[in-house]
C-alpha cells in the first residue's frame, strides 16, 4: 500500500518500482489520476479567476462609493450617515459572495454535477463558506472542486473583512480627529 501511494505522487514513472507485474497498469493508473486531478484544478482555477475579478470590481465600487461620500461631506457628519456608509459597504461585498456563489453553482452544473440549479447553488455555498454539512457528494471526477471553492471563499472573506474594517477605520479617523496619527 505505501509504495502504491509513493507511485500516485512519483514524478518519474521509470523510476518507479514494479509491485507483482503491474507495473504497466500502475503506471496508467498513475497517469489517469494525475490527469483526473488536473483538469477540475484548471477548472477551478479559472472559477477563482472569475471570482477574484468580481471580487476587486465589488472593491472598486466600494472604494468610489466611500471616495464619493467623502467629498460630500457625509463621512463622519453622524452616526447614522457612517452606519449608512457601512451598512452599503457591506452589501457591495455581500453581494460579491452571492454572485461568486453563482459562478461555482454554474461551474457544476457545467461539469454535469448538478441538474437544477438551486441545488447547485446551495451546494457551492455550503463549500464556499466552509460549512461542509456533506449532505450533497460530487462524483470523483469533480471533488477536487470542493475545496478549491472553500479556499476561494475562504480568501474572498478575508478581502471583504479587511475592506469592511478598513471602511470603518476610515470613518473613525475622519469622526474622531484626535485619533489620527
Amino acid at each position: 500500500m505505501a509504495i502504491q501511494s509513493e507511485r500516485c505522487f512519483s514524478s518519474n514513472f521509470d523510476d518507479a518500482p514494479a509491485v507483482g507485474g503491474l507495473d504497466a497498469a500502475a503506471k496508467g493508473m498513475t497517469q489517469i489520476h494525475r490527469v483526473a486531478i488536473l483538469i477540475p484544478l484548471a477548472v477551478g482555477a479559472g472559477a477563482v479567476l472569475c471570482t477574484i475579478f468580481i471580487h476587486a470590481l465589488a472593491l472598486g465600487a466600494t472604494v468610489n462609493f466611500v471616495r464619493h461620500e467623502r467629498r460630500l461631506g457625509r463621512t463622519g457628519a453622524g452616526l447614522w450617515m457612517d452606519l449608512a456608509i457601512i451598512v452599503l459597504a457591506m452589501s457591495f461585498m455581500f453581494v460579491a459572495h452571492l454572485i461568486e456563489i453563482s459562478v461555482w453553482a454554474a461551474l457544476f452544473i457545467l461539469c454535469g454535477e448538478f441538474q437544477e440549479f438551486g441545488i447547485a447553488y446551495y451546494h457551492s455555498a455550503v463549500n464556499y463558506t466552509t460549512l461542509g454539512y456533506g449532505d450533497l457528494i460530487m462524483s470523483p471526477s469533480w471533488r477536487m472542486l470542493g475545496p478549491l471553492e472553500a479556499a476561494d471563499g475562504a480568501l474572498m472573506f478575508g478581502v471583504s473583512t479587511a475592506m469592511v474594517f478598513t471602511v470603518i477605520l476610515r470613518l473613525i479617523r475622519t469622526l474622531y480627529v484626535d485619533l489620527k496619527d
